[in-house]
C-alpha cells in the first residue's frame, strides 16, 4: 500500500521529467508512452538560453531566502509572547491567527494589489513591480500558521527549565536565545520548508504585483514565455518545471531529518 501511494505521488514528477527529455515529436504523439529511448537535453538548453532566465533563478531565490529568515525569527518570538506571557487579548489574537488561515488566497488578491500600490508611496522598495511586495505578502501568508506550529514546540519546554537558568544567572534574553531557540529547531525547520516552499512556487502574487518591471520577474513567470497562443512549447515548459523543482528537492533533503520530528511536534502540539 505503502509503494502504490509513493508511486502515485511521484508519477506526476516522472511525468515531467520524461517529458523534459523527450524529443519534441514524441511529445505531441498521438501515442505517448511512459518511457523514451532518445533522450535529449535540447528542452533544458533552450530553458536556460532564454533571456533572462538567470535574473529570474536570482530573483526567486532572493524572495525565498528572505521569506524563510524573516518567517523563522517573527514566528518564534511571536510563539514565545504567546506561550511564554500572560496579556490583554492574547485568546483573541491566537484566534485571529487560526481566522487567518481560513481566507481564500484568491479573495485577498485585488485588495492586495491596491495596498502594495498604496504602500509603494510611502516606501517603494515594497510597492508594486518590487520584491518587496512579494516578501511581504508571503510573510503575511506564512506567519500564521507558523506561529501555531511554534506555539506547540516552545509550550512543550518546560517552565522549570527556563526558572533553573533564571536561578544560574541567564537573563531572558539568554535564555530564549541559548537554550530554548535550539530545542525547538525542528519545529524551525519546518517551518522553513513550509516557508520556502510557498514563496518559491509562487505565480499569483508574482503574476499581480510585477507588472511592468521584467527584471524583478520570478521563475514561475519565466516559464509563461513558452506559453504561446500558436502551440505550446510542453517540451520547455517541463524542463523549465524541472528545473523549478530541483531547489525544493535540495533544501528538502537537507532539512529532511529534522521535518519528519518538526512536523510531528507540530501536530502532538
Amino acid at each position: 500500500m505503502t509503494v502504490a501511494v509513493a508511486g502515485l505521488v511521484a508519477f506526476p514528477l516522472y511525468w515531467m521529467l520524461l517529458s523534459a527529455l523527450k524529443p519534441t515529436g514524441e511529445i505531441q504523439s498521438a501515442d505517448p508512452r511512459p518511457w523514451t529511448l532518445a533522450p535529449t537535453l535540447e528542452h533544458f538548453e533552450r530553458v536556460l538560453g532564454a533571456a533572462g532566465f538567470a535574473r529570474y533563478f536570482v530573483n526567486s531565490v532572493l524572495v525565498a531566502v528572505v521569506v524563510v529568515a524573516g518567517s523563522l525569527l517573527l514566528s518564534f518570538l511571536a510563539a514565545v509572547a504567546l506561550t511564554r506571557f500572560r496579556f490583554r487579548g492574547r485568546t483573541v489574537l491566537l484566534v485571529m491567527l487560526l481566522v487567518a488561515q481560513m481566507v481564500p488566497v484568491e479573495a485577498l488578491t485585488i485588495p492586495l494589489f491596491f495596498l502594495m500600490r498604496s504602500v509603494g508611496d510611502v516606501a517603494p522598495a515594497f510597492g508594486l513591480n518590487e520584491l518587496g511586495s512579494l516578501v511581504l505578502v508571503h510573510l503575511a501568508f506564512t506567519l500564521p500558521l507558523a506561529i501555531w506550529m511554534l506555539r506547540g514546540f516552545v509550550a512543550a519546554v518546560p517552565a522549570e527549565l527556563e526558572e533553573a537558568a533564571t536561578l544560574d544567572g541567564a537573563s531572558r534574553l539568554r535564555f530564549t536565545w541559548q537554550i530554548l531557540f535550539p530545542l525547538v529547531l525542528p519545529g524551525l525547520v519546518a517551518v522553513s520548508v513550509l516557508s520556502f516552499i510557498h514563496a518559491w512556487n509562487d505565480f499569483l502574487f508574482a503574476r499581480t504585483f510585477i507588472i511592468s518591471k521584467t527584471e524583478n520577474q520570478t521563475l514561475p513567470q519565466a516559464i509563461l514565455v513558452f506559453f504561446k497562443p500558436e502551440e505550446n512549447d510542453w517540451g520547455a515548459i517541463m524542463a523549465g518545471s524541472t528545473l523549478m523543482t530541483i531547489p525544493v528537492l535540495i533544501f528538502f533533503v537537507l532539512v529532511q531529518r529534522r521535518l519528519v520530528s518538526g512536523l510531528a511536534g507540530a501536530v502532538k502540539g
